[in-house]
């Protein structure tokens, strides 16, 4: 029952132009810069500038494309000092990196394992947390 009648108010209704718009622009876009004053340029710049900016800002793709770099220089740098192969530097007899080296492989292996010196022990020969397996 109103649905006919919306359809009427909306066929009826004249579609907006720069000459039927009763929401008249109250300045003239753009302004002509011959005959405005250069500070006032200047601010219509800044604006132009300014909105430019917000419209075209992407942040999620500058932040990927941040973490994708800082991404790859790690991975080169890490790539760099561990992995690759520098052989003999001229007049040395050792490779750069071979402390860094030495000390990443000792502190790696030493991971998923615990020194036989940091396990306590009791006075019985047990670890704190054992249960006897003696049921008498």
């Amino acid at each position: 029952m109103l649905r006919p009648s919306f359809r009427r108010l909306s066929s009826a209704l004249p579609k907006l132009t720069i000459h039927n718009n009763p929401y008249k622009a109250q300045k003239q876009w753009p302004p002509d810069f011959t005959k405005l004053h250069p500070k006032h340029q200047f601010r219509f710049e800044r604006k132009y500038r300014r909105r430019a900016k917000l419209k075209w800002a992407r942040p999620r793709w500058v932040k990927g494309v941040k973490l994708a770099a800082w991404g790859s220089c790690l991975f080169v740098l890490v790539y760099g000092v561990l992995f690759m192969d520098w052989g003999e530097m001229a007049g040395r007899d050792t490779k750069p990196f071979a402390g860094i080296r030495e000390w990443v492989r000792n502190q790696t292996s030493s991971i998923w394992t615990a020194a036989p010196s940091t396990v306590a022990v009791d006075s019985s020969g047990k670890e704190p947390g054992q249960r006897s397996t003696s049921t008498a």
